[in-house]
């Protein structure tokens, strides 16, 4: 009969919502820990486990660096999409996204406020808008940074989150690289401090221009810094790479970068660097010229003349360190090196002739391989 083959469709379980809100949980890149959310964000975004650093807005961070929130420039530069570059879905579209995901029109966030006290310039970069990529608006910002800082006489720090260059802007994003790097140039020329921290990752043109030219270089742990990264060596080269091989402690290991701060301390170690990078120096009148002492037939304030145009410390005078007078004996004379370069350049040096019966060598305290064996000189 037909009711014995007949098939039955299996009853379907009720639908029932999840009692837990999406994005309560969040999983550790480093232990794999599943973290509550909310204390990973109390925490500064670091894995209250193995001091993982996630990866953070551009917003996020200024709001850790900054005392009150910072006053935004530049904000409404966009890009025109120059060579109307389309891959899978058109620029303009890829721009439009990115501004609804990150509430910016660029992958670069330009401040000014005040940091723990001092005035500070701050340009952080997204990685959220087209992976942190360089393109005409980030280079116009930093840029546009830079102479901010130049002009108001203010410390500049940019941290940099980026995948490199902007490809759909083609050439134009590489011109970015020699533009920054210039504007740098006369930053440094004014004597202002320039600091750069680099954060996961760092990649690309950035590392290739102003992430690395900076006066301090200062990374979170475990960023990737570099220009290809390590699975286009490995596979270039056909070897395997070291362990932790372009990570921010093998950087410092290697001398690329100057030191690796924990998030938590990053605030702190940016301010007082600053603050001594910003103590002013000028000039003094000559009527000043009678406060230094007498070194050498020099005047000195502060342990430093310039051309014999004295230069000292605006700190109070009780803070001016003074240099010490060294005694006759301890002062460098050139004069007391001829006669032995001489004995170099003659070579007397090699059969012991000229040699000073008073010098003290390994054997004793009178070298004997200076004298003749009568014990007088040749």
């Amino acid at each position: 009969m037909a009711w014995f083959r007949k098939d039955h469709a299996p009853l379907q379980p009720p639908e029932r919502e999840s009692r837990v809100p999406e994005g309560l949980w969040i999983k550790c890149g480093s232990c794999k820990e599943i973290l509550y959310r909310k204390e990973v964000v109390q925490n500064l975004s670091v894995c209250t486990k193995c001091s993982f650093h996630f990866r953070i807005s551009a917003r996020e961070r200024l709001g850790m660096l900054f005392d009150t929130a910072p006053e935004e420039f530049d904000s409404a530069l966009v890009s025109s999409d120059p060579l109307v570059f389309r891959d899978t879905k058109p620029y303009a579209t890829r721009l439009k996204d990115g501004k609804d995901k990150t509430n910016s029109w660029d992958a670069l966030v330009s401040t000014v406020g005040v940091m723990d006290g001092l005035r500070v310039v701050i340009a952080a970069m997204e990685y959220g808008f087209i992976g942190g990529s360089m393109g005409v608006v980030v280079g116009e910002k930093v840029t546009r940074a830079i102479e901010r800082a130049e002009a108001a006489r203010l410390p500049l720090i940019v941290v940099s989150c980026s995948g490199g260059a902007r490809m759909m802007e083609g050439t134009l994003s590489l011109m970015q690289m020699a533009k920054i790097s210039a504007a740098l140039a006369r930053l440094d020329d004014a004597g202002l401090p320039f600091l750069s921290v680099l954060t996961d990752p760092t990649t690309g043109g950035v590392t290739a221009s102003y992430a690395m030219l900076g006066d301090f270089h200062i990374a979170e742990p475990g960023a990737l810094i570099c220009f290809a990264g390590p699975r286009v060596i490995q596979q270039t080269i056909r070897e395997q790479l070291p362990e932790g091989f372009q990570r921010a402690e093998y950087l410092l290991a290697h001398g690329m970068i100057d030191m690796v701060v924990h998030r938590h301390k990053l605030r702190e170690t940016l301010s007082r660097i600053c603050s001594l990078l910003m103590v002013p120096v000028a000039p003094s009148k000559s009527a000043d010229r009678t406060k230094g002492k007498r070194m050498n037939g020099q005047t000195y304030v502060n342990g430093r003349s310039v051309e014999g145009t004295l230069i000292e410390s605006r700190k109070a005078p009780e803070q001016v360190i003074e240099p010490e007078v060294l005694g006759p004996n301890e002062r460098f004379d050139a004069a007391r090196l001829e006669p032995r370069e001489q004995m170099h350049r003659d070579g007397a040096h090699r059969d012991g002739a000229h040699r000073d019966p008073a010098h003290k060598d390994d054997d004793g305290p009178t070298s004997k391989r200076s004298l003749p064996k009568d014990g007088h000189h040749s």
